[in-house]
């Protein structure tokens, strides 16, 4: 399980992920400078046991998964990475992203998310889980096959199980995806006059997804699902957190398989305005905020969408596309119902994605697609 990575040079992803962080070198027992600092500078509760903020990261070393690793010292958390091959603790050690046992709040651990006794003892002690990584396969275009779907399902089953199991846990963070609200079957809007908001209630059709072979939507809606049954009715507290197309500094290299993935249908997304991004960084301060609010009586509970920018023109698409390598295609939005010619592919928009749920938790403004607009940049 994990991010399934190419051959490419080790070597340049290192030093774009250390440039993502403004991490520095540390020397032999080097580790993230940031750990220590940030523990100081976000102010732990004084008299705290060190337990109570120990906290456990699937898929650490991903894109989305570092990110929140970042975000959570930054926040004054010990956090326990759980890596599933040797490559991944290898680029850490190339990295020097690490202390030695721990000693900036960092340590690592082994575990294979379908294996329940490695994940036992990776969140043994830890507080709280987030559950980062996915399942992805190198081979064929979507980078995703229907074999994957289920796989994920049934790790993401195993992951909230091994939360349960575990003593010391009392709440799990799950990252699921915007892919699993926005797939469903189309029926005729009779001119609407406002267009249908996509918001948490809404879950993609499962059926959709398989008779459209939309199988990374179809994982992550069976997936997130798992979750979500496996939890019920148990002494465990659980989020998720569905964040769009994740983009941000090193996309490209670190995070271009999934993001292909996401892509496949993304004419249909753009044309019914579904298709957004959302830059790492917020979707990791998402996840901190969200796993800070459930607390004691905090109101946070259930999903959670995340996104920061709703692609609405040809010409961003088609930058998309090109980043990722992916053949241009964004003209063939113009034949599209909704088409202008001034490339707003929005038209009277069938769909408006509303995440102001996350936004009243954050910020307590409410922010829908139609009440902002929000420039992106994708380097």
């Amino acid at each position: 399980m994990g991010v399934l990575r190419s051959t490419q040079s080790m070597e340049a992803e290192v030093e774009e992920m250390r440039a993502a962080l403004a991490l520095a070198p540390l020397g032999r027992h080097g580790a993230w400078r940031l750990g220590a600092a940030a523990k100081r500078e976000a102010g732990a509760e004084e008299g705290a046991a060190p337990e109570a903020r120990t906290v456990c990261v699937t898929g650490g070393i991903s894109f989305v998964g570092l990110a929140v690793v970042d975000r959570l010292l930054r926040h004054g958390y010990a956090v326990r990475l759980a890596l599933e091959t040797q490559e991944d603790l290898d680029k850490l050690r190339e990295m020097e992203m690490f202390g030695e046992n721990g000693r900036d709040g960092v340590w690592t651990v082994m575990a294979n998310v379908m294996d329940p006794e490695s994940l036992n003892q990776a969140f043994n002690g830890c507080v709280g889980v987030f559950h980062t990584s996915s399942l992805i396969d190198p081979g064929g275009i979507s980078g995703y096959t229907k074999h994957m779907a289920i796989l994920e399902a049934r790790a993401a089953e195993q992951v909230v199980e091994a939360c349960v199991r575990t003593e010391s846990v009392r709440k799990c963070v799950f990252t699921s995806s915007l892919l699993a609200c926005v797939w469903r079957q189309s029926y005729p809007h009779h001119r609407r006059r406002f267009p249908a908001i996509i918001d948490e209630s809404c879950w993609s059709d499962e059926s959709f997804c398989r008779d459209n072979k939309l199988w990374f939507a179809l994982g992550k809606t069976m997936a997130e699902k798992a979750a979500w049954r496996a939890a019920r009715g148990r002494d465990l507290k659980l989020v998720t957190i569905c964040p769009a197309l994740v983009t941000g500094p090193g996309f490209r290299r670190r995070n271009s398989t999934p993001s292909i993935a996401y892509l496949k249908g993304a004419h249909a997304m753009l044309a019914e305005g579904l298709l957004a991004t959302a830059d790492v960084e917020r979707v990791a301060e998402a996840h901190v905020r969200v796993y800070e609010a459930m607390s004691g009586g905090g109101a946070a509970g259930g999903r959670y969408i995340c996104y920061d920018h709703v692609v609405r023109r040809g010409e961003e698409f088609a930058e998309l596309q090109r980043q990722l390598g992916l053949p241009i295609t964004g003209v063939a939005a113009a034949s599209r119902p909704g088409y202008s010619d001034d490339g707003d592919v929005g038209g009277d928009g069938r769909f408006a994605l509303c995440n102001g749920k996350l936004a009243r938790l954050v910020s307590s403004r409410r922010r829908c697609t139609y009440d902002v607009y929000y420039p992106a940049s994708y380097d």
